[in-house]
Order: C-alpha cells, then sequence, then structure tokens
C-alpha cells in the first residue's frame, strides 16, 4: 500500500536520504532543495514522504499558487532502489486524492512541468489525466488536471 505522510521532525533525514538514479538529477531537485522552498512557501505548501510498505520510497510537494489560483505539484520522485514498482504512479493518485479535498484554497486546476526529456514520466502523468498546455520552461514543460 502507498500512502502520503507529512514530512516532520520525524522523517525529514529519511527524506534527505532519498537517492535519484544516475541520470536523473536533471529531472527533479533532491528533497533538500524542496524542503528548503517549503520552509519559505509553509502558509501554501505540503511537502510528504512517499510510502510503501511503512518505509519511505519517495518525496512529493504540493503547493497552492494564490495568483493563479491552481496546485502545483512540485519535485516528485522515487528513491532508485523503489523505481519500476508502480510507486509513482500510486503516489499521484494519493496526491490527487489530496488535492481534491481544497487544503489550500479552492480551484480544480492541478499544474506540473515536466522534464522534456523524461519520457517515463510524462506518460505516468498523461496516465491520470495530465495534459500538455504549450507551455514551457527552458527545459519543462507544462502539464495540467482539471479535477471534476
Amino acid at each position: 500500500m502507498v500512502e502520503l505522510k507529512a514530512i516532520t521532525e520525524e522523517n525529514f533525514i529519511d527524506a534527505f536520504n532519498l537517492k535519484l538514479a544516475p541520470g536523473q538529477e536533471e529531472f527533479v531537485s533532491h528533497p533538500i532543495r524542496s524542503l528548503a522552498q517549503a520552509y519559505v512557501y509553509r502558509e501554501q505548501c505540503q511537502p510528504f514522504g512517499i510510502y510503501a510498505d511503512g518505509k519511505m520510497v519517495g518525496y512529493v510537494m504540493v503547493i497552492y499558487d494564490y495568483d493563479i489560483p491552481e496546485y502545483d505539484v512540485w519535485h516528485m520522485m522515487i528513491d532508485e532502489s523503489a523505481q519500476k514498482r508502480g510507486y509513482g504512479g500510486k503516489a499521484l493518485d494519493r496526491v490527487i486524492e489530496y488535492i481534491k479535498t481544497k487544503p489550500f484554497g479552492d480551484s480544480n486546476r492541478v499544474a506540473l512541468t515536466c522534464n522534456k526529456n523524461n519520457p517515463i514520466a510524462e506518460k505516468l502523468y498523461e496516465s491520470r489525466g495530465f495534459s500538455a498546455t504549450g507551455t514551457e520552461y527552458d527545459d519543462e514543460k507544462e502539464l495540467v488536471l482539471t479535477l471534476e
């Protein structure tokens, strides 16, 4: 079973110890950077450890952009030792469930960016209903999901 648990003082070191597979550093930031951003945006975001069978296997952060308004999925990653087991898709399902509770504000728009050279992640996002908007930022493209 895959679940999300808020990052707290009890588990943040586990997030620091997550590792990307070689070559994935260009696709996603390490949780250390993300947790620094979570501190800055603490009134509008929630960082999560992704857990499978009681062990942290990944990380993701949900942030609310009051200006648009929309929910953004940031820095989702699965530890190199836990990849290719379906954890990413199940974690994304949990993220969408969390966003549907509208914890920070009312919006049905969920956005994320995906590195143009990461077809595996793009396929995962599209399998959950995200679609490219045509907006690009350097080496990233934006994908959006509209919640029902």
